[in-house]
């Protein structure tokens, strides 16, 4: 982050709180990481209250701490009193974010956001000095993080903004101040936070608000809603640019994985690259190099202890609907010698669409070609209910026993094994673990 002065960052934030005068270097949320230079933000969690880390920041070499209330047993002069820690904390965020010189780009979407960004970091990595989100930091504490440990000497800054309610990509996008903004797919994620289906996609497009003066717009013509976003761009810009099925890169683009999810974020990408006036060609030829991440359509090639291969694909991270079917018709596609093999753990976030939503994966997995199907969770029983009786099918009421199912019953040579399902919920990355394991 820039430096900052400690009467500048009053300012900043709006204190009328008189401190020591001193050079802020670095802005914590968390107390493990207090140093010297640093401002600590002392925010109140569902589990924690970062108040009550305040003495402990200070002696570990804090300059000051920035609080809701004056806290009696520390020196007033170290204290930064506001109304709201995380509002300061976004403010402070937005201050260095105007410090940058380079471009920033924020994304949002359902599906495959932290996917599109690694590759966006991967490819213009080729370009220039780039700075991306850390894992997926992208909420109201990760975005301003994001913001604040800002490599300030990038050409790029890659910001992922994400969101489960209205007015939430509105707040972060207006702490980011994106020069390019992109919208990858609208899925209805998160739905039981939201009135309708096309409610999403107008928050999604909120992301176009904190657009700057001469800000692009970059939208998934093909994705739900997308009249919507391009109807909420033209508010913000007459800058927009759209990537699709009749829009995209028409040279050569080789994948590591070539899926339609995965043909959509390269289209992203490419588009962003045109974007940024800079050299596509070159830009697919970078793809070619990009691996997919853990939990995110990772392929891993295992051996079996009876001889021969089977290929894993972990894509447990997530278990959303939408994410699900994806996966479930990417795994249909995919040539195989062996057996196609799908793990499918219970989604979660559904609220009252949860038993349509796991009957609607099961008919889809019906109609795809699939050999093996395991449940796992109770939801899953009405999605297996929905396949036909030829279709080899198991159920577990937890992951407990699926390991060594997998491994010493059912895996053969050659076999694709799928595994996608809620993280927390399913649980179905501890599967993943233990497979890479051995």
């Amino acid at each position: 982050m820039q430096k900052i002065a400690s009467d500048q960052l009053r300012k900043v934030v709006g204190s009328k709180s008189v401190t020591k005068s001193t050079i802020i270097t670095k802005v914590i949320t968390d107390s493990r990481k207090a140093e010297k230079g640093a401002l600590f933000v002392a925010i109140k969690g569902d589990k924690f209250d970062g108040h009550d880390f305040v003495v402990d920041v200070l002696e570990n070499g804090c300059e000051l701490v920035m609080v809701e209330r004056l806290l009696p047993h520390v020196a007033a002069d170290r204290q930064i009193v506001v109304p709201s820690t995380i509002e300061a904390y976004g403010r402070i965020a937005a201050y260095n974010r105007q410090q940058f010189k380079g471009v920033v780009i924020g994304l949002t979407g359902s599906s495959g956001k932290t996917t599109t960004k690694e590759e966006l970091k991967h490819v213009l990595s080729a370009f220039g000095k780039t700075y991306a989100t850390s894992g997926n930091h992208n909420n109201h504490i990760g975005v301003p993080q994001t913001l604040l440990d800002m490599d300030m000497d990038a050409d790029y800054a890659i910001v992922e903004m994400g969101m489960s309610s209205k007015g939430e990509i509105s707040q972060l996008t207006s702490y980011v101040k994106p020069d390019i903004a992109l919208v990858t797919n609208v899925y209805p994620m998160h739905i039981e936070f939201f009135e309708s289906f096309e409610a999403i996609a107008k928050a999604k497009a909120e992301i176009f608000e904190g657009l700057t003066s001469n800000g692009i717009a970059i939208i998934n013509a093909d994705t739900n809603f997308a009249d919507i976003l391009q109807k909420q761009a033209q508010k913000y810009t007459d800058k927009i640019i759209t990537f699709g099925k009749n829009n995209h890169y028409t040279g050569r683009l080789e994948l590591e994985q070539d899926g339609e999810i995965q043909r959509y974020n390269a289209w992203a990408v490419l588009k962003v690259v045109e974007a940024l006036g800079l050299d596509c060609a070159q830009a697919a030829e970078t793809l070619k190099t990009f691996e997919a991440l853990e939990g995110r359509g990772k392929k891993h090639i295992l051996p079996l202890p009876s001889g021969g291969c089977y290929t894993l694909i972990d894509d447990s991270y997530s278990g959303q609907p939408e994410a699900m079917k994806i996966a479930i018709k990417s795994l249909s596609e995919m040539p195989c010698k062996g057996r196609k093999i799908a793990l499918l753990g219970k989604m979660a976030e559904l609220g009252a669409t949860s038993l349509k939503q796991h009957i609607a994966i099961g008919k889809l997995v019906a109609d795809c070609k699939i050999d093996i199907v395991i449940g796992v969770k109770p939801e899953m029983k009405d999605m297996l209910a929905q396949l036909p009786a030829t279709t080899e099918q198991y159920y577990f009421d937890s992951r407990e026993g699926v390991v060594e199912f997998l491994q010493n019953k059912l895996l053969q040579k050659d076999d694709i094994l799928l595994i996608k399902g809620a993280r927390y919920s399913s649980e179905l990355y501890k599967v993943t673990e233990a497979l890479l394991k051995g």
